[in-house]
């Protein structure tokens, strides 16, 4: 029996009764779930019908015993995504929706990606990211105490954000709201994070893209912002302001300004 992941769709509340709504995809990030959108999904439900969907071995979804890469995960979010749609990825969500971009292009109409990076840890094309050696770190601790691992991890996204106490206070209070993570999805998460490489698949990206950042990002630097639009000239960029990992947390009304003009602009809705 094939593996399906758990997701909702959301029906649209600002479009007129019997008009068609135009569809929304959002993937969340590593350790985490769907229920970390719950803040801006009303906003966003005023111009869009929106999917959630949790990853293998997150949240209700079951894990694979197989294999579980990045390719895996795009197609496990694909066979539950609607056939046309604007992705929105969150961290390894927004890594999932660039993923998507790239090779199924016929799927995605627009791409947002939040605190996302093309290539996750740092070598002489790519200087502006994670040492492989504090990332190779953090999985070893992970096999040891990957409660407590996972916990300082969601901290490290938080820190320095203008609102560090309650994000910190919501991802904990969200993380184990549906049980326990798959260790294996948290450990093979981690190598998604070591082996991805999309910078060459990005010029392939047609379609209207935002990056949104963090201004006090510690995982994503802001400076990526420079380097990605060498890579793809076509994508506009946003940095929030006082926000670190996590911005649709700690500056929902910003960040979701920052979607909407993007999505007026392409005249998504």
């Amino acid at each position: 029996m094939a593996l399906t992941l758990y997701h909702d769709t959301y029906r649209c509340t600002g479009i007129a009764e019997g008009a068609s709504a135009p569809e929304m995809v959002l993937i969340h990030g590593w350790g985490l779930h769907s229920l970390v959108w719950d803040n801006i999904i009303p906003a966003l439900l005023e111009c869009f019908q929106v999917t959630v969907i949790d990853l293998p071995g997150f949240g209700r979804s079951p894990v694979p015993g197989g294999e579980y890469d990045l390719d895996y995960l795009t197609e496990k979010v694909l066979a539950v995504a609607p056939a046309n749609a604007i992705w929105m990825g969150w961290s390894l969500g927004g890594m999932i929706a660039m993923n998507a971009a790239i090779h199924f292009p016929q799927r995605v109409t627009g791409l947002i990606t939040v605190a996302a990076t093309p290539k996750f840890i740092s070598d002489e094309r790519w200087q502006l990211a994670l040492d492989p050696k504090v990332l190779a770190h953090f999985r070893e601790l992970l096999s040891e105490d990957w409660e407590g691992t996972l916990i300082r991890f969601l901290a490290l996204q938080c820190k320095d954000s203008i609102t560090i106490k309650q994000d910190i206070r919501f991802l904990k209070e969200a993380m184990f709201f549906y049980g326990r993570p798959s260790i294996k999805a948290l450990r093979c998460g981690l190598d998604v994070f070591r082996d991805i490489d999309l910078l060459d698949g990005l010029a392939k990206i047609a379609v209207p893209t935002l990056h949104v950042l963090g201004e006090k990002d510690n995982l994503v630097p802001v400076g990526i912002s420079q380097e990605i639009t060498s890579y793809q000239s076509n994508a506009q960029l946003a940095v929030i302001k006082g926000a670190s990992h996590v911005p649709f947390l700690s500056e929902p009304e910003i960040f979701i300004a920052a979607i909407m003009d993007f999505i007026v602009e392409h005249k998504f809705a």
